[in-house]
């Protein structure tokens, strides 16, 4: 498996090129949109990496630290710089924070992964509540847009959502409060224990204040002014669909199939953005791309170009709302599959309900470690082996529900409810799904979203308890 990390830069017709050529020439036309904006391949052979890493650095990519125990692939808005409601451009400052420090032997070597966010949008579009740092754009009511910082964000078995520091930092010290986060982590983080050598761990111990403290007077030396943080996203934060830019121009969020890309389409990507003379494109953290800087008359017929080659501009509310991990297909980890059983699950949510008016969000992952956020979701489900009804082992899930990040609704910004002793196995999942969201579409009120009427709803419902030929099992 390789990595290829965006830092949520703008990507040119050359590099979406060079992406899919490396997928159809080395990795058998695979690749995945990974929600950490990366590209991911794999059947990679080690004796063809150096020839890939040429190519890449040929059009300015690098697969440095993408993996291991560094600071991994950066999180920013792919709307950064034209949206027409962004507060501050978050570009500059993940620039400089790759510059200086991606490839230092500083900070290559730390107790474990550490997770970087960087967004002036007021989606919360580069899931900051999950990082370890997390930059969110923020305006101070004396000296304007900046970030506040939140730390100590993370899933996997310990989930833990991030807290606020309640500062304001201007966009030309990001890079250094960054430094200053990151060196905590390296110089307290808990080594011994791997299993608790992540920062959340630390800023759960230590609590915001003394963190706050120890930043300012160790690391940056200067007291950080205080400053509002957002309390919730005001909009949706995928971006998918047609959206006007602050020039003029459209940038157009296009969904895959759970991130599930390959090197035929990227090519065929390249193909239409350079075709309709677009900016580029972005990635997005929730497995989706988005190609920016399209002028008005070409909208309609770029989103025809690219529902053609497999990205949907208008996808149902399932395609819409799905994200899975890699799965037992490519990841040693995992225990179930993933990718093509949640692909499966869509299509048969849209045969069922195919005029769905309410999103709902379901994230699949293979494993305990949450790569594709299970406990973030409307129905979260993670993956592992089960008994059926004759006491074989099969593949399965735990189920996780009204969980959500990023969210307009402050009630939701949290983790899922976890039924006792609850679990589907994957050959019932259509079903078990399905009747899920037939039990909330009859117990609904008015307005009410899935994850306020999990928090109220009985658990006969949760567990799905309701005839399916209601909704056309």
């Amino acid at each position: 498996m390789m990595r290829v990390r965006t830092d949520g830069a703008l990507l040119g017709v050359d590099q979406v090129r060079t992406l899919g050529s490396i997928s159809t020439d080395f990795a058998r036309d695979t690749a995945d949109i990974s929600d950490r904006q990366n590209i991911q391949y794999h059947w990679i052979r080690i004796e063809d990496v150096p020839t890939i890493w040429q190519r890449l650095a040929a059009v300015g990519l690098e697969t440095t630290e993408a993996c291991g125990d560094s600071p991994r692939g950066f999180l920013g808005s792919p709307v950064a710089g034209v949206a027409k409601d962004e507060i501050i451009d978050g570009t500059p400052a993940l620039q400089e924070i790759k510059r200086r420090y991606i490839g230092d032997p500083e900070y290559s070597n730390l107790p474990r992964k550490f997770k970087t966010s960087v967004s002036g949008h007021p989606s919360l579009d580069g899931a900051p509540e999950i990082n370890d740092v997390s930059f969110v754009g923020t305006v101070h009511p004396t000296h304007g847009p900046g970030f506040d910082v939140w730390v100590g964000g993370g899933l996997s078995t310990n989930p833990m959502l991030a807290q606020k520091l309640g500062v304001w930092v201007p966009l030309d010290e990001v890079a250094d409060v960054w430094e200053g986060v990151i060196g905590i982590f390296r110089d307290y983080g808990y080594r011994r224990l791997r299993s608790k050598a992540r920062l959340k761990f630390l800023v759960a111990d230590w609590g915001v204040a003394k963190f706050r403290e120890v930043l300012e007077k160790e690391y940056l030396g200067r007291t950080l002014p205080d400053g509002p943080s957002p309390d919730r996203a005001t909009v949706n934060g995928d971006h998918i669909g047609v959206h006007e830019q602050k020039d003029g121009r459209f940038y157009v969020g296009a969904a895959p199939i759970v991130g599930r890309v390959s090197g035929t389409m990227l090519s065929a990507l390249a193909d239409v953005v350079e075709q309709y003379g677009a900016a580029g494109v972005r990635l997005t953290s929730y497995q989706k791309l988005v190609v920016l800087g399209v002028a008005g008359q070409d909208v309609e017929d770029l989103v025809a170009a690219l529902e053609r080659i497999g990205l949907s501009a208008r996808p149902s509310t399932w395609r819409r709302s799905t994200m899975a991990c890699t799965g037992i297909e490519f990841c040693k980890l995992a225990i179930v599959d993933t990718k093509a059983r949640a692909t499966a699950l869509i299509g048969e949510l849209e045969r069922r309900f195919p005029q769905m008016d309410t999103p709902i969000t379901i994230n699949v992952n293979g494993c305990p470690n949450a790569c594709a956020r299970t406990q973030v979701a409307d129905i979260g489900l993670k993956g592992q082996l089960v008994l059926d009804d004759s006491g074989n082992q099969v593949e399965g899930f735990q189920v996780h529900l009204g969980g959500g990040i990023g969210s307009t609704e402050p009630s939701e910004v949290a983790f899922g409810r976890k039924l006792r002793a609850h679990k589907v196995t994957s050959a019932d999942l259509d079903d078990y799904v399905s009747s899920l969201v037939a039990n909330y579409l009859a117990e609904r009120n008015d307005g009410e979203s899935f994850a306020a009427w999990v928090a109220r709803a009985d658990e006969q419902s949760l567990r799905g308890e309701r005839a399916l030929a209601e909704v056309g099992a």
